[in-house]
C-alpha cells in the first residue's frame, strides 16, 4: 500500500536545472504566477500546483542551507549562505506570497474548488493573509538569522574529562558511570560550561523577545503568545487548555514521577538522590550500550523498523542510500536532533548528536517516526497539504518510540538489558511531562510580560520549576545551575511555543500504543492512514483517522498515566 521508492517531484514551472542563487533569477516565476490568466477551474487547480512546485523548490533550498549550517556551525561560508537566504531571498518572497494568496482567495472560480478537499489548505492561506504585515518582513528576516545563533553558541561548548575534550552531549555519558564522584564532576563541568555563555544567551533571548513582541504588535495582537497561537494554526485549543494541562501534570503525573525517583534512589542504595544520579545504575550493572558508532545505530534501527513493518525500514534505507543522515555528536555541530522534510525530493534528512547511549536509540526511532510521516505525506499534490500540524507530527514520532520497543532485541540481545531499556523508555514517557509543562508555562509568562528584566525572568523560572519539582531529587547547593536551566532548551530560542505539542502528542502516542497492545496490525494501519493524510484534515479529524480522540483534558491524562503505570508494573 505504501512505498519508500520516493522520487523527486517533477518540475513543470521551474526548469529542471534551475538553482537558486539570487532573487533576480527567482522573481520571474513569482511574477508569472501573479500575472497568469486563469479562466477555468482546471486552470486554477493547475495554477495551485505550479505555485506548490515553486514553494517546494524554494523550501528545499532553504532547508539544505540550514542543514549544512547546523552540521558545521564553524563554517562561516555555510552560515553566510543561510543568512543570505534569510536576508536577501525570503523578505522578497513574502509580498508575493501575500499577493498570490489574495489572487487565489479573491478569484471568482475559488468558490468552485472542492470545499472538503481544500478546507484546511484555504484556512491556512486565510490565516497567512490575516497575519501578513509589510513592516514585519525585515523583523522576520532578522529573527531567522538571530535564532540560529543559539546553535552557533551551543555548538562551541565543550568540557574536558580525564584529559580529553568532549561536547556536552558526549560528556553526558559520564553521568552513567558507577563512580559517583565522576558523575558529579561531569554534571558540574557541563553546568559550569553552560554558565560561561549565560550572558550571551540571555542577551540573545532578549533580542528575540523584543523582535517577536514587535512582530505581534504590528499584526494587531496584544502579545506574541496570541500571535504565535494563530501562526501555529491552533484552531482546536486555547491557552486555557494549556493551563489546564499544566495543572493536570501536577495532579496526575508528578505522583508517578515521585514513585520512579524513589525506586531509583532505593535501587542505587542512596540516602539522597542527586541530579547526577538519575542515569546511573547500581555497581555491577553496566550502562546500556545499544550500539557503537552511527553506522551500527542506523543499521540496527533499520532492522527494528523492518521487523515492525517493512515499509518503515525501507524509508530509512532510502535515506541511508541518499546520505540524508548525520547522527554523531562532534565539536562545532549544533545541539539537538531533528527530521527535516524536503518538499521537492521527498526523502527527509535526520540530524542528531548520538554518543552511544540509550537516549540515542529513543532519539533515532523518534526522528525515524517523523521520517516515515514525511514519506507518507510526500505523494500529496500540494506542498500545503504536507504542512501537517505539529500535534500530529509528534504523534508520528512518539508512537514510533513505543511501537518499536517490541523489536528492541536488535539493540539488546540480553533479556535483562532489554527489560531495562523498556523501563527507561516508559519512565521517560512519564518524567518528560513536568518539563513540557515547565517550558510551556515559562513561555506564557515570558510573552505576557515582555518588558521583564533578567532578574525577574530568573525569579519566575525558579517559581515555575519549583511548582513542578518532584519530592525526591535533592538540588541543594545547585541553585545557580537550576536558575539557568531554561537555556538548554533550544525551542525557546528557535521555535517559540513549540513544546506543548510534545505533551499533547505523547498522550496520542500512548493511546495508539494501547491500540497496538490489543491489535498491532490495526494500530499500525491507523497510524499510516492518519499520517498519509498530511494536513488535508483538521487536527481532530487526523486524530480520529488514527483511532484517537483529540483530548488532552485532565481526565484523559489520568486514564493514560494509569495505563502506563500498569505497563511499567508488568515489566517488573
Amino acid at each position: 500500500m505504501y512505498t519508500a521508492a520516493i522520487e523527486k517531484t517533477p518540475r513543470r514551472l521551474v526548469p529542471a536545472n534551475f538553482m537558486l542563487t539570487d532573487w533576480k533569477s527567482l522573481e520571474p516565476f513569482f511574477k508569472e504566477l501573479l500575472d497568469r490568466n486563469i479562466d477555468t477551474s482546471e486552470a486554477l487547480e493547475q495554477w495551485m500546483k505550479d505555485q506548490s512546485e515553486l514553494e517546494a523548490v524554494v523550501s528545499e533550498d532553504a532547508c539544505w542551507r540550514q542543514i549544512k549550517m547546523t552540521c558545521d556551525t564553524e563554517n562561516t561560508e555555510l552560515e553566510n549562505a543561510f543568512n543570505f537566504y534569510c536576508l536577501q531571498i525570503q523578505p522578497n518572497i513574502e509580498p508575493y506570497t501575500d499577493a498570490l494568496n489574495k489572487k487565489l482567495t479573491n478569484h471568482p472560480l475559488a468558490a468552485s474548488l472542492d470545499k472538503k478537499k481544500y478546507f484546511t489548505y484555504l484556512r491556512n492561506i486565510r490565516k497567512g493573509m490575516e497575519l501578513f504585515r509589510e513592516e514585519n518582513i525585515p523583523i522576520q528576516a532578522e529573527l531567522s538569522v538571530l535564532k540560529q545563533q543559539y546553535g552557533v553558541i551551543s555548538g562551541k561548548m565543550t568540557v574536558t574529562m580525564k584529559g580529553q575534550e568532549y561536547t556536552l552531549q558526549q560528556a553526558s555519558k559520564f553521568l552513567q558511570s558507577h563512580d559517583r564522584s565522576a558523575r558529579e564532576e561531569a554534571y558540574r563541568k557541563i553546568q559550569e560550561r553552560r554558565l560561561q555563555d549565560k550572558n550571551a544567551l540571555n542577551e540573545l533571548y532578549n533580542q528575540l523577545i523584543q523582535k517577536r513582541t514587535q512582530e505581534a504588535i504590528n499584526a494587531g495582537f496584544a502579545n506574541f503568545r496570541d500571535y504565535r497561537f494563530k501562526e501555529l494554526g491552533r484552531f482546536d485549543y486555547t491557552k486555557e487548555d494549556c493551563f489546564a494541562f499544566h495543572e493536570a501534570v501536577k495532579l496526575h503525573v508528578l505522583p508517578l514521577v515521585n514513585i520512579i525517583y524513589e525506586k531509583k534512589k532505593k535501587k542505587l542504595g542512596l540516602e539522597s538522590l542527586r541530579p547526577w544520579d538519575i542515569d546511573a545504575e547500581p555497581e555491577g550493572t553496566e550502562p546500556l550500550r545499544p550500539f557503537t558508532g552511527s553506522e551500527e545505530l542506523i543499521n540496527k534501527t533499520i532492522a527494528c523498523f523492518t521487523a515492525l513493518r517493512p515499509f518503515f525500514g525501507d524509508c530509512l534505507k532510502k535515506m541511508q542510500a541518499l546520505k540524508h543522515l548525520d547522527l554523531e555528536s562532534r565539536t562545532g555541530k549544533a545541539p539537538g536532533g531533528y527530521n527535516c522534510p524536503l518538499a521537492e525530493s521527498g526523502a527527509p534528512f535526520i540530524f542528531m548528536n548520538a554518543t552511544g547511549q540509550m537516549n540515542d536509540v529513543t532519539t533515532m526511532v523518534h526522528e525515524g517516526g517523523h521520517a516515515v510521516h514525511s514519506f507518507l505525506a510526500h505523494p500529496l499534490t500540494l506542498s500545503g497539504f504536507k504542512e501537517y500540524p505539529m500535534e500530529i507530527a509528534e504523534v508520528a514520532s512518539m508512537a514510533m518510540e513505543l511501537f518499536s520497543m517490541d523489536h528492541w532485541e536488535v539493540f539488546f540481545s540480553n533479556p535483562e538489558e532489554l527489560t531495562r531499556a523498556k523501563e527507561h523508555q516508559l519512565e521517560r514517557v512519564i518524567t518528560i511531562f513536568p518539563w513540557i509543562a515547565i517550558i510551556d508555562k515559562f513561555q506564557h509568562w515570558i510573552y505576557e510580560n515582555p518588558q521583564h528584566d533578567q532578574e525577574q525572568r530568573t525569579f519566575q523560572w525558579n517559581e515555575i520549576i519549583n511548582e513542578f519539582q518532584d519530592k525526591v531529587i535533592d538540588y541543594s547547593g545547585l541553585e545557580e545551575y537550576r536558575s539557568n536551566g531554561w537555556q538548554r532548551q533550544l525551542h525557546l530560542f528557535e521555535v517559540p511555543f513549540y513544546y506543548i505539542e510534545y505533551g499533547i502528542a505523547q498522550l496520542g502516542a500512548i493511546g495508539l500504543w494501547r491500540q497496538f497492545k490489543n491489535n498491532s496490525e490495526k494500530a499500525l494501519d491507523n497510524y499510516c492512514t492518519a499520517l498519509s493524510l498530511g494536513a488535508t484534515k483538521t487536527l481532530p479529524d487526523l486524530y480520529s483517522a488514527a483511532g484517537l480522540k483529540f483530548d488532552f483534558s485532565p481526565e484523559q491524562i489520568k486514564v493514560l498515566m494509569e495505563f502506563v503505570k500498569e505497563e511499567m508494573n508488568w515489566l517488573n
